[in-house]
């Protein structure tokens, strides 16, 4: 992935060939190596961390390693895009159509924040900032507008939910970007720059979520909601 700057001065995301080889074909074998990885990336950062440290982690030959992902940016990468779609799937997950619309964005919200706010994800979002310079695909892949990332996910729902009459929006990717605000507002950022040094207690995150659905709904909601 390369990122492109557009006449105006914006960017966007051009997906590009990442350097991994196509003869590391087993998903287990890969797995394996993303997860020794990550403890090494978690206990040393990025920089600090090497590609030897990486295959004494992971418990393979530094050839295998090589068939699988070119360097410790391209495992790098692997590892945040890994995580964007755990943290997508999961909340995914809470947004069921039998539910009204207040109890979904309500489970969806608890499931999102309690997953940005997890100590994994600060120290991932941390590393992020800190190589962005260096390597700025790669805060553009964490940003890009995917299927399959919160905002495009909850934007889907919010859809359905529009043409079912039971939200009245007119732009719902930024009715998507609003609520994930809402409902990680004096948590996310608190927790990426330190100020709140744990992940915060469910009730917090129940608080800060009910009112923000509270927020949503007051703005967009409909007798149906």
């Amino acid at each position: 992935m390369e990122t492109k700057v557009t006449e105006n001065g914006g960017s966007v995301c051009a997906v590009v060939p990442t350097g991994r080889r196509a003869a590391g074909e087993d998903p287990a074998k890969r797995e394996q190596i993303l997860d020794g990885a990550k403890r090494v990336f978690m206990e040393q950062g990025f920089d600090a961390a090497s590609m030897n440290d990486i295959t004494r982690a992971a418990g393979v030959s530094k050839g295998t390693i090589y068939v699988y992902f070119a360097n410790k940016e391209d495992l790098f990468a692997e590892l945040i895009q890994r995580e964007r779609l755990r943290i997508t799937e999961s909340a995914r997950s809470a947004l069921l159509d039998n539910l009204s619309v207040s109890e979904a964005l309500h489970d969806f919200g608890v499931l999102f924040a309690s997953h940005l706010s997890a100590e994994y994800t600060i120290k991932a979002m941390r590393m992020v900032i800190a190589v962005n310079q260096r390597m700025p695909a790669l805060s553009c892949g964490f940003l890009s507008a995917s299927p399959m990332n919160p905002v495009s996910v909850l934007k889907t729902y919010l859809d359905r939910q529009v043409a079912e009459g039971r939200l009245t929006l007119d732009d719902t990717e930024l009715g998507a970007r609003q609520f994930l605000e809402l409902a990680t507002v004096g948590i996310f950022k608190h927790r990426l720059f330190g100020s709140m040094p744990t992940p915060p207690p469910a009730s917090e995150i129940e608080r800060v979520v009910a009112s923000g659905v509270r927020m949503f709904l007051a703005a967009y909601g409909t007798s149906q909601s």
